[in-house]
């Protein structure tokens, strides 16, 4: 695709490949759409959600996701946020930073290796009391019932998937941890932006099916108690309605 910028005329006009060409006023949610995707593929071969720390730690997120993500812990109100990969800890550090403004919850980290340097800065960070760590692959049953065993019952879960994003992985990860998502909360499958950029550099071209969003879409056609549902937006008072996301498709709620 070929992608024509006019500041002057203030139009912004997209080639296709096979000769379709659409022409757009620059300053619309169209425009904003077709900019995005780019900024994304962009973004993504450049490292851009590498840049960025929470309290201390790296979180290697989209910053947008990760707003979008303390609305519905700000909402939901889970006693308990299960998370899959735990890479530098920081989304951990966050989930935790959340729970303790509600006053109430922990966080279970499960990684197939984690590494002694971001354990050793996880378990000294001021909010390491609301953090527990699980080593063992995510989707291995003893791992699993390691982390039921961390849930006290009764407890309000929910589960956020971030580790291998293969399609095979993240639809068995997704089987072995509904069963543990309250009904109101969220299952989330992470990156599946993976989707769309099996073109870009450092891409692979099998990315086209081999992704989360397909796991998270075969997951949700055989399963009546969980919807595909982006979750709604406490506050909008933009045009703007399509999220800029490495998550897209990927958020699932338990009816």
């Amino acid at each position: 695709m070929r992608i024509v910028i006019d500041t002057d005329t203030k139009r912004l006009t997209l080639e296709e490949a096979g000769g379709q060409r659409s022409e757009m006023d620059l300053y619309t949610p169209e425009s904003f759409a077709a900019l995005s995707r780019q900024w994304i593929r962009v973004g993504w071969a450049q490292r851009y959600s590498y840049g960025f720390t929470w309290l201390g730690r790296p979180v290697i997120q989209l910053p947008e996701d990760l707003v979008r993500t303390q609305e519905v812990i700000w909402r939901t109100r889970p006693d308990v946020i299960v998370e899959t990969g735990v890479a530098h800890g920081g989304s951990l550090i966050l989930y935790a930073s959340l729970l303790e403004l509600i006053g109430q919850g922990r966080v279970v980290g499960v990684d197939i290796d984690i590494r002694p340097h971001n354990r050793a800065a996880i378990d000294s960070h001021p909010l390491a009391q609301r953090i527990q760590l699980i080593q063992g692959s995510s989707t291995d049953p003893a791992t699993v019932a390691q982390v039921i065993e961390a849930i006290p019952p009764g407890s309000r879960v929910m589960v956020l998937l971030d580790s291998n994003h293969t399609k095979e992985h993240v639809r068995a990860e997704l089987e072995a941890y509904a069963p543990l998502v309250t009904p109101g909360c969220y299952l989330v499958a992470t990156d599946g932006i993976m989707s769309d950029l099996h073109d870009v550099p450092g891409g692979h071209a099998d990315w086209t099916w081999d992704h989360a969003t397909a796991a998270a879409a075969e997951f949700a056609s055989a399963q009546a108690d969980f919807a595909l549902e982006d979750p709604a937006r406490p506050f909008q008072e933009g045009a703007i309605e399509q999220a800029v996301t490495y998550w897209p498709g990927g958020w699932l709620r338990r009816r």
